[in-house]
């Protein structure tokens, strides 16, 4: 008798049931998949807003160590993670470059204030500077293709810039994003930082995009029909919705997931 293998959510550092107990087949396979309800969201989110100071405020070298650590992790488990993209040479190429997304902004961490910050020219005795700072709690929607790297993809580099997560998994293929949260529980990532729910999106993106406490919204893997239906209910709390379609690393990735803040300071003080 085979046992049917049974996934959980990500929140808060744990791996929970869906509060309703649903949970659905995809593709018709042989394990059990969660089915996250409106109020797995609400604790997810909490659960980031309640996370985000501690992380806004780690140094950054900090945070590029454990993002290289998931790194590490994720490397290490490699043949599980190629298992589930299907094997073969284009598994393998979408788990190198899940490891490499994550090597890459983890290296980018310290560099950002230099690279994104500036010092602007003013008439008067001040010193005026305009740094990033992280947006907060970020909702993402994973991109149904390459389940994994797509989802590193928009993880990383919000991450990279001090953010935390709430993540709706693939709906269709919801394996590797799940089992990508094991990589983070074990990376050093502190809880509440990355949240990752399973489900139905049309079930769950109504209540994502229209969340007080939910500051942006990167619709990466959304349609288009969607994204203007997640506009609409963000309108409401004037919540940013992120339309970045860049999906190779880049730094301008990062700064989509920033606020540019400006600081003014007596000179000679």
């Amino acid at each position: 008798m085979d046992v049917r293998k049974t996934y959980k959510l990500f929140v808060n550092g744990e791996f929970v049931r869906s509060e309703s107990g649903r949970a659905y087949r995809p593709d018709g396979g042989g394990v059990n998949v969660p089915r996250g309800s409106r109020k797995d969201l609400r604790d997810a989110v909490r659960a980031a807003r309640n996370a985000f100071p501690g992380w806004a405020g780690r140094t950054a070298m900090n945070r590029g160590q454990i993002l290289y650590r998931a790194a590490e992790m994720l490397d290490g488990r490699a043949a599980q993670f190629v298992e589930l993209l299907g094997g073969g040479a284009r598994g393998r190429r979408e788990l190198d470059q899940s490891v490499e997304t994550l090597v890459w902004y983890a290296g980018w961490t310290d560099k950002l204030p230099q690279v994104t910050g500036t010092v602007n020219p003013v008439a008067g005795p001040y010193f005026n500077f305009t740094i990033p700072e992280p947006t907060g709690v970020v909702g993402l929607i994973a991109p149904e293709e390459a389940p994994l790297l797509g989802l590193v993809r928009r993880v990383a580099p919000a991450l990279c810039g001090g953010n935390v997560i709430v993540a709706l998994a693939p709906e269709s293929s919801p394996l590797a994003a799940l089992t990508l949260a094991e990589v983070f529980a074990t990376s050093d990532v502190p809880a509440g930082v990355v949240n990752i729910i399973s489900g139905q999106r049309k079930e769950l993106l109504p209540w994502l995009a229209s969340h007080m406490d939910v500051n942006a919204i990167d619709v990466a893997g959304c349609t288009g029909d969607e994204v203007k239906a997640i506009e609409e209910s963000a309108a409401g709390n004037v919540k940013r919705v992120i339309k970045f379609k860049q999906q190779e690393q880049s730094p301008y990735l990062i700064v989509a997931f920033m606020e540019m803040k400006t600081i003014w300071h007596p000179i000679g003080v």
